[in-house]
């Protein structure tokens, strides 16, 4: 016999929203584990304590901006709606059946003015990763580091070109101090102070989001974009560190600044980290040593001349100083320039006389200069780091560390393109992704330990 239970939906029935949530729902986990006390204190300050109408409990508000990213939930206006329909969203904002769920504006109200320019977001970020060292889930010891482009919320289309500066490097001043001592070391005279040339170069700057940086590269699509540059911890693969910055930016750039912030902020004592091959330059390998990190990268291909033969094959004599090319001719030392690259050259008159000199140079005057960087050694150590047992078990935990943090942001919470525009907004949207990965790992982490 057929029924229809339409009738049903007019009872009242008397229920408790607790019971209505099953005892195995993520959320649980999350409001068991994860100490949210702190975000009073952090944003209290922001707070009128005297004065205007009552606010929204912050609590319950960050606990609705966590909800949208747990989910994927793009929009905020579907975030509202989402809660007043799902029981689960209502028991963990701590909502009865019958409460009002905060308008959607009161999230993006106090983005604009409450929290903006301040440090909220980050500190929330930071406050998730010392809980999980709390829980031992992080050891410190071992890093990866990583960036992925996010798309930015503009037309690739509608843009302006620009002449810009092009960005100072953090270590010039080391460099050019190391470069004195090496041209003294060898003899020669200091080189005389140059005055300062801003080079500047064209760029298309984008009239929807100028923040943004225009990206092509090999292999990776063309248009505005934001780099998401990233750091786990190889124990749990917890995220350490997220920092956004525009697309043309190269992702070394940022890098030795950041590993320094975890450094001192959540006082790790780095003993290893694994970089892409993007970062092998040569003040990373130098920084890396100088901070005595075990630094393994990946090796970065570069093609010679067509027809000419490789720099690996000229062989370097570190205790003479010389290089020794594949006919046993040295080249030795000549000068040191601005850009801190030794110069080596050949005898012409031996030159000359090479069966394989059309193999080796085509210089007018028969005579073959190879370039080594003050800091090559260094970056020749990090080469046989990659080599070693060590350096290839883990390198190969790149793949399910941190490209496996990537693709979990991107494709379980809307990590694929920027929700927002503006730098600000977008470092908020990829630092609070961070936090629910994190949030997530761990508890589900104490729950199996549990």
């Amino acid at each position: 016999m057929l029924r229809s239970n339409r009738d049903k939906q007019q009872n009242y029935e008397l229920v408790s929203i607790e019971d209505l949530v099953p005892a195995d729902h993520m959320l649980r986990k999350i409001d068991k584990y994860i100490d949210f006390s702190f975000i009073d204190e952090k944003v209290r300050h922001l707070y009128c304590q005297d004065n205007g109408r009552p606010a929204v409990d912050p609590l319950v508000l960050f606990k609705m901006i966590f909800l949208g990213y747990f989910y994927g939930i793009r929009s905020e206006r579907q975030l509202e709606r989402e809660i007043q329909t799902n029981i689960a969203y209502r028991w963990f904002l701590g909502l009865g059946l019958t409460d009002r769920v905060p308008d959607h504006t009161t999230i993006s109200w106090n983005r604009r003015t409450r929290f903006k320019d301040t440090s909220v977001f980050q500190d929330i970020f930071d406050e998730i990763v010392l809980q999980a060292i709390s829980h031992r889930m992080i050891g410190g010891r071992v890093l990866i580091s990583d960036s992925t482009h996010v798309k930015a919320n503009a037309n690739k289309h509608k843009y302006t070109k620009e002449l810009v500066q092009q960005n100072t490097r953090d270590y010039v001043n080391e460099l050019n101090a190391a470069i004195d001592a090496d041209r003294k070391e060898h003899g020669k005279k200091p080189l005389k102070p140059r005055e300062e040339v801003n080079e500047d170069k064209e760029v298309k700057i984008s009239t929807t989001d100028p923040d943004s940086g225009y990206m092509y590269r090999e292999g990776k699509p063309e248009g505005f974009f934001y780099l998401d540059h990233r750091t786990v911890d190889v124990k749990y693969n917890l995220i350490t560190d997220v920092f956004v910055t525009a697309g043309n930016m190269h992702d070394s750039v940022p890098y030795l600044s950041r590993l320094d912030r975890q450094r001192e902020r959540f006082k790790f004592a780095v003993e290893a980290v694994a970089l892409d091959s993007g970062y092998m330059t040569t003040p990373i390998c130098k920084g890396l040593e100088d901070r005595k990190i075990f630094g393994v990268i990946a090796h970065r291909r570069f093609h010679p001349t067509q027809g000419l033969q490789p720099k690996w094959k000229f062989i370097y004599e570190t205790e003479r100083n010389v290089y020794v090319c594949p006919q046993q001719q040295e080249l030795t030392y000549r000068t040191t320039d601005r850009n801190g690259y030794r110069h080596y050259s050949s005898d012409p008159k031996l030159c000359a006389e090479c069966p394989l000199l059309q193999q080796c140079t085509r210089s007018a005057n028969k005579r073959k200069i190879v370039t080594r960087h003050i800091w090559e050694a260094s970056k020749e150590n990090v080469r046989q780091n990659r080599l070693s047992k060590s350096g290839k078990r883990l390198y190969k935990k790149r793949k399910e560390t941190i490209e496996r943090s990537f693709a979990d942001a991107k494709q379980l919470h809307g990590f694929r393109y920027c929700r927002l525009r503006g730098l600000n907004n977008v470092m908020e949207q990829a630092l609070m992704t961070a936090a629910v990965q994190n949030m997530k790992k761990i508890a589900l982490h104490l729950e199996r330990r549990a």
